[in-house]
């Protein structure tokens, strides 16, 4: 579980037969084999570590799911340790588990985003939204998609300063509403 408050920016090094491998200091500190770190929103497991850089191996899910299959060495991804149990909650519930790939239609600080018809329900004004593991808060839902504001210190700390029009963007959508939906159906079912 993390929380989309991004703990560092890496950069990527390469992705190479489906492992990533990324530059990073800060989410390294405490971790170990087998440990999560979100990259861009994807939770990712530390298959290979040394002092500056980590790798993760890229399962066909997570290619088909993501945008991470299209990172470039030297692009820059936003990192974050899952949360701890008395760690302050400063973002919202993410789980790491990336709902759709979304495109930018207008940059940071007026982010809009388009995504795909199956999330937009989950949608809401002044509901929570993850975008590349940044926790965000919609301004206005839209037919194709929402917006959100963007302050100067998030577009500084986050991936999101550099995204212009057309970047695909990791979308996940507040985990609450999907399972709220998944509780209703049976009342919606008419006899």
């Amino acid at each position: 579980m993390f929380t989309g408050i991004v703990e560092e920016q890496g950069r990527v090094v390469h992705l190479e037969a489906g492992v990533l491998r990324i530059e990073a200091h800060i989410v390294l500190a405490d971790a170990t084999i087998g440990a999560s770190i979100a990259v861009n929103g994807c939770c990712l497991t530390v298959v290979r570590a040394q002092p500056g850089w980590w790798e993760a191996e890229l399962s066909a899910e997570t290619l088909a799911r993501t945008c991470l299959g299209s990172v470039l060495a030297g692009e820059l991804v936003n990192l974050e340790r899952p949360v701890r149990l008395a760690d302050r909650l400063g973002g919202h519930l993410v789980q790491g588990h990336v709902d759709a790939v979304g495109e930018v239609v207008e940059p940071a600080p007026d982010l809009r985003v388009r995504v795909p018809d199956g999330i937009r329900r989950y949608v809401a004004e002044k509901g929570s939204i993850t975008v590349d593991g940044i926790s965000l808060t919609v301004v206005e839902p839209l037919p194709d998609g929402f917006t959100a504001a963007i302050i100067p210190h998030t577009m500084g700390a986050t991936s999101l300063g550099h995204k212009g029009v057309g970047a695909k963007v990791n979308i996940e959508v507040d985990v609450i509403a999907k399972y709220v939906e998944r509780l209703l159906q049976p009342l919606s079912v008419q006899p």
